[in-house]
């Protein structure tokens, strides 16, 4: 088993009564934002991930989200680059980057290259089809969600793979000159886990290419019917899926006492068909 740790890294000093009146993190008004305040957040935040590979974690998790106060990593892969720089045994594991809303998923494999490069080949890719709250921060048509999540995928592991220079047309990307000279650590490329939230489709394209699926602090009942379902598209490819092909985030209460936050410890008892559980911590703020 690999126990890793993940924290979306928000920005703690946001007036309480702004969230409620808001009734959403998404089109909380950046007004409230304090930059030194959240140029602290920032090495607190990754003070603390050096820390955890400390204790013994195994796996470093980031993820990335826009335009709101609940996750301050909305260009993860620039924490990751320091992390790999800072950090010598943990895995880095990104959960995830959104391929249908960066629109350049040549620029998104020189990235993470480089990334796997300065840590030596620790780096996890994940992929991520984003909420609808990223698709309306950057100007993306919800309608080809799917179709371009798939072609950056497919173009991102060519890119790694395929001896350049070549050319490439396809439906929603162009690239005249595909040559990345910084290439990956691993070969053929890094390893790719995809965290998702009871998307069946998700589940079967995850097993369709071999992918782990990592289940984001969903309920048990429907985690074990997707790990099923995964289980069951495995065998329609020829292989039977184990514990390495799932993992599970479990939802970490930071507290004073114990009895502030009850029940963590039983929590972790469920989930030992997972070989790898991600402790999301969540930070005390004025507004959690």
């Amino acid at each position: 088993m690999q126990l890793g740790y993940f924290t979306e890294r928000p920005y703690r000093w946001l007036p309480e009564e702004e969230l409620l009146k808001n009734r959403a993190f998404f089109a909380i008004s950046n007004r409230f934002f304090d930059r030194e305040k959240a140029a602290d957040d920032y090495r607190y935040y990754l003070d603390e991930y050096c820390y955890a590979e400390d204790l013994g974690f195994d796996v470093l998790a980031l993820n990335e989200h826009h335009g709101n106060p609940i996750c301050m990593g909305s260009v993860m892969n620039v924490e990751a680059a320091v992390l790999a720089w800072r950090t010598s045994r943990a895995r880095l594991v990104l959960v995830g980057n959104p391929l249908p809303v960066i629109k350049h998923p040549l620029r998104m494999a020189e990235e993470l290259a480089e990334i796997d490069l300065i840590s030596r080949g620790r780096l996890v890719t994940g992929w991520v089809r984003g909420a609808g709250s990223e698709q309306i921060f950057n100007n993306a048509n919800p309608a080809y969600n799917r179709e371009m999540f798939n072609e950056a995928h497919d173009f991102i592991v060519q890119a790694w793979t395929r001896p350049g220079p070549w050319r490439y047309e396809g439906k929603h990307f162009h690239y005249r000159h595909v040559n990345p000279w910084a290439l990956p650590y691993q070969k053929p490329h890094p390893p790719m886990w995809i965290p998702g939230t009871l998307s069946p489709e998700t589940v079967q394209w995850c097993a369709e290419h071999r992918y782990p699926y990592i289940g984001l602090g969903i309920p048990l009942a429907p985690t074990c019917d997707l790990w099923d379902f995964y289980a069951d598209e495995a065998a329609k490819h020829g292989y039977q899926a184990g514990p390495e092909n799932f993992g599970y985030m479990i939802a970490t209460v930071l507290a004073d006492t114990e009895e502030k936050s009850p029940g963590a410890r039983t929590r972790v008892c469920l989930w030992w068909r997972s070989k790898r559980i991600f402790c999301a911590s969540v930070h005390q703020s004025s507004w959690l």
